[in-house]
């Protein structure tokens, strides 16, 4: 087939395909096996075409071995979101997921605010969000402070109870994680949990820029399609998310129970992603039923990889 016709055809695709919006996620989820309770990490990605900003904000699930993208917004201007987009999608994953998947939603500083922490409390959604070391936070004693001055110099870590100073007296009580890095850099993480529980848990953030590293320059280079259309852009991403899960899947045909194999630093040679999908375009060049067999099991029973993921 020539290359031309079958570039039409992905335009063709793409101009007249309307799945509607969330309709991956069903699909990641099973084809991955998602079952029990998993982290959701929050974050935005963006690049620009031309002179048009492309800016999602998606909501991944990290577990032990992969990250992937189950809902997101295509969000019509750069930078940050706001609050009611990020409740917005909060509320979309509720529809899909029971609540009791969330193990805690993580967050960089971009994603605070009273009135989210507060709907993210109100809602029973286990959280770990850092936030800025010049935050005031009310402790339980009512001193009001710098999460930096609550910190001192009382030793390297310290976990307090108190209410944002932003949200007023009736803003919820949460509790306050701060560690002191050896490089004096300040962590301090908000959550509705257990202060180390949410400390130690925080670091799993750190996936979701590996997955925008997958879906971009080290692995699927979304942003070289050059489309900006907002719909054509959400039909991409649930592609891209199921393209990932099925490199996923990939990956544990090949390897389970086996795991990638670890340099001398202690970091795998090459992630679960990257092995599975260099696999994958092996196999869809030498022997294309092998590379869609894990497709076809969805159709026969469900995917038994319970503790894989």
């Amino acid at each position: 087939m020539l290359v031309a016709s079958t570039y039409r055809r992905f335009q063709r695709f793409f101009q007249h395909a309307d799945l509607g919006r969330d309709w991956s996620a069903p699909l990641v989820a099973r084809l991955l096996d998602l079952t029990g309770s998993w982290h959701l990490a929050l974050d935005r990605t963006q690049w620009r075409v031309g002179n048009r900003d492309v800016n999602f904000l998606v909501l991944a699930a990290v577990t032990r071995r992969f990250r992937v993208p189950l809902v997101w917004s295509v969000l019509d201007h750069r930078g940050p979101s706001d609050t009611a987009q990020r409740i917005a999608l909060m509320r979309r994953y509720l529809r899909i997921f029971d609540r009791s998947t969330i193990r805690l939603l993580l967050a960089d500083r971009e994603f605070v605010g009273a009135e989210w922490i507060e709907f993210l409390h109100q809602s029973d959604i286990p959280f770990a969000i850092r936030m800025r070391e010049d935050v005031r936070v009310v402790s339980e004693a009512g001193h009001d402070l710098t999460l930096a001055a609550h910190l001192g110099r009382r030793g390297r870590t310290r976990f307090l109870r108190g209410r944002l100073a932003a949200g007023g007296a009736e803003a919820p009580l949460l509790i306050f994680a701060l560690k002191r890095l050896a490089s004096g850099e300040l962590v301090a993480v908000v959550s509705n949990r257990s202060g180390p529980g949410a400390l130690k848990a925080y670091r799993r953030r750190w996936a979701i820029e590996c997955l925008f590293g997958d879906v971009k320059t080290r692995g699927l280079n979304l942003e070289d399609t050059r489309l900006t259309q907002p719909r054509k852009l959400d039909l991409l991403m649930g592609l891209t998310a199921l393209a990932i899960a099925w490199a996923a899947r990939s990956a544990i045909a090949l390897l389970w129970p086996r795991a990638p194999s670890r340099a001398r630093h202690g970091h795998l040679r090459k992630s679960w992603f990257r092995t599975g999908f260099d696999d994958l375009r092996r196999l869809l060049h030498t022997d294309p039923l092998r590379a869609v067999a894990e497709w076809r099991r969805l159709g026969a029973k469900p995917l038994q990889t319970r503790g894989v993921v």
